[in-house]
């Protein structure tokens, strides 16, 4: 195994202070990137898309709580064990998050999005525009609680 070193290149600004499982959809935020890291036209362009796909720390979640093998998604025991890398929650071995938000529009090296589930000063690692072409093709498959789980969700 090789270690990888990632720099983040901002920052979440505003939005929620404290990470809560739903209703994330009307949540607005920026991302301010940061001008050490990025050219002042890095986002040049990006506002021609309606969506973004950003990358970001869960760095608030204490790495002593990182699940590396199964649990009950949401700690619901009427889900079935599930291991975390069949899971989107936050407790990764990583833990890195990755969410398709609105893009509301670009300012310099500011982005301010809707529908990002990260909190305020969580590090930024990428952000992506969202092209449909590399959405999944062919039939979507997914058991029943990953449909229940994000029906507050968003």
């Amino acid at each position: 195994m090789h270690n990888v070193i990632v720099t983040p290149i901002g920052h979440v600004r505003g939005g929620r202070a404290e990470p809560v499982d739903d209703a994330w959809d009307a949540v607005e935020a920026e991302i301010v990137l940061d001008p050490a890291q990025l050219g002042p036209d890095a986002a040049l362009g990006l506002g021609a898309f309606s969506h973004v796909v950003v990358v970001f720390v869960f760095d608030r979640l204490d790495p002593a709580k990182v699940e590396r093998d199964a649990r009950h998604p949401r700690g619901r025991m009427d889900w079935l064990r599930t291991g975390i890398l069949a899971q989107r929650g936050s407790p990764r071995p990583n833990r890195i998050g990755v969410t398709t938000c609105r893009l509301l529009g670009v300012d310099g090296l500011t982005l301010r999005v809707r529908g990002l589930d990260a909190v305020d000063g969580s590090p930024v690692l990428d952000v992506k525009p969202h092209m449909s072409g590399f959405d999944p093709r062919g039939a979507i498959r997914e058991p029943d609680w990953a449909r229940e789980i994000m029906q507050g969700y968003w």
